[in-house]
């Protein structure tokens, strides 16, 4: 076989929904998939969550190129209007197409990537680099593994790299030394995660879809264990910007969590603290010291429990010797920055987009899922796809393919604007500012002093310093 038409190998690092459409689409290419994935199993992160359910009905969660390799195991299309949850993706989707398509002889699970780069060139080197293919050096119960590609997909996503707590991207003061009292994401409070949450005071820390979920969760279990006690920390002043697009999001289940949401919150079953900015946490007891501002002049209160909601980030450190440009601020793809940041619009949605906006310095070199999005928290599962479905156009040389659009998302009925306020029945209405509820956390400056009964009924002391 000569060079030019060598069956190209593509690596596919991570077995998510993206990932796994990513080894659909370079496998009906004609081409090689081998898919790395850290996990026991495909879907690792999703196992992590599979408790929550998409915003998103089946219609909008299944890759076509995955879905004509299931057709062809006799594989059963689940209902498209159903909204699954994690598991349900799990059990009806990704694990079908893991283990009883063409796909299953090219996944390896718990093998963790150490390191991507070029064989024979480091970082700095150029010369020649574009022929050189790609070293993937990654660990599994053997020791190290070496794999060499012709183009690499980063589809490892963000789940595993929580943003912390501390206000400023860092972690607060004292948070490694509290970890015991912190979980991060979206803890199953309904479920296995129950007894820890169950008649506890906790607090969420976080303004987005996954602070909200647990939120609502939350309230669910203090219908059942009355002593529950929850707390919204909110770093904004504005809690409005969390309750979306209501009935205008095309999204149904999406807008009917913002306005569920908005709902707890007017009815004082949410206690809310806008304008909290992380700096300190502490032990105070048996409860945990969460501090905003100064050690000595800021605000602080006591919780048992914390969640910390506050969005991800991506795991660069073993793509040292990839040459790569980010957004600066938004650790992304440069041409989708614009499109996605947060401190210009809250929109769900952004215009489909694929090789050509996701390509990176190194040739061959592809972000793709949640990853590609950097810290922006608005991905869609379907945008994954159409990015995977171009970027395995344009490895095989189909650039006219790679160019073609071939998605339209649904609108979430947010962008560029304050969000919904409040009626009485505490349903979203017209654009504006809604009242932030009554103060969980005492706010104590220099020189104040105050006695706050904490959940337990001890009385317990605060003041500036203390």
């Amino acid at each position: 076989m000569t060079e030019a038409s060598k069956i190209k190998t593509v690596a596919i690092l991570g077995a998510g929904p993206v990932g796994l459409a990513a080894a659909a689409h370079v496998l009906e290419r004609g081409m090689e998939p081998v898919v790395l994935e850290a996990g026991p199993t495909v879907g690792h992160a999703v196992r992590q969550w599979s408790h929550v359910q998409v915003f998103s009905p089946w219609e909008y969660n299944i890759d076509k190129a995955a879905e004509r390799l299931l057709v062809e195991t006799g594989w059963n299309k689940p209902q498209p209007d159903h909204y699954p949850t994690g598991a349900e993706l799990l059990e009806q989707y990704l694990e079908p197409l893991a283990t009883r398509t063409k796909l299953k002889d090219r996944i390896r699970t718990q093998s963790m990537v150490t390191s991507v780069g070029r064989v024979g060139f480091d970082k700095v080197k150029t010369k020649g680099r574009e022929a050189a293919p790609f070293e993937i050096c990654y660990q599994n119960g053997k020791g190290p593994e070496m794999l060499r590609a012709d183009a690499v997909i980063d589809a490892t996503g963000t789940w595993f790299s929580p943003n912390p707590a501390g206000a400023n991207g860092l972690p607060a003061i004292g948070e490694r030394e509290v970890q015991d009292r912190i979980a991060y994401g979206m803890p199953d409070v309904l479920g296995r995660d129950r007894a820890r949450y169950a008649g506890r005071s906790v607090a969420v820390l976080g303004g987005g879809h996954s602070a909200i979920g647990t939120l609502i969760d939350l309230a669910k279990l203090k219908d059942e264990v009355p002593t529950t006690e929850i707390v919204w920390l909110l770093r904004s002043e504005d809690p409005s910007k969390s309750f979306g697009g209501g009935s205008a999001d095309q999204l149904a289940a999406r807008g009917a969590l913002g306005s569920a949401f908005a709902a707890l919150v007017a009815s004082g079953k949410i206690r809310t603290e806008t304008g909290f900015r992380v700096s300190h946490l502490s032990r105070d007891g048996e409860h945990l010291r969460i501090g905003g501002g100064s050690a000595c002049c800021g605000r602080y209160g006591t919780v048992q429990e914390l969640i910390v909601s506050t969005g991800f980030r991506p795991e660069l450190d073993f793509l040292r010797e990839i040459r790569l440009s980010l957004d600066p601020a938004l650790e992304c793809p440069p041409t989708l920055a614009p499109l996605i940041d947060p401190n210009e619009h809250s929109c769900g949605t952004v215009r489909p987009h694929g090789a050509r906006e996701l390509a990176q310095p190194e040739p061959g070199f592809y972000f793709a899922g949640m990853k590609s999005y950097g810290r922006a928290p608005t991905f869609l599962m379907m945008t994954g796809y159409e990015q995977v479905r171009s970027i395995a156009a344009e490895v095989a040389g189909d650039h006219e393919a790679a160019r073609k659009v071939e998605l339209v998302l649904p609108e979430t009925g947010v962008c560029n604007g304050p969000g919904p306020s409040l009626s009485e029945a505490g349903e979203p209405i017209a654009a504006g500012c809604c009242a932030p509820a009554a103060s969980a956390l005492p706010v104590v400056g220099c020189g104040a002093s105050a006695i706050r009964t904490v959940d337990t009924g001890k009385k317990a002391a605060t003041g500036c310093c203390g």
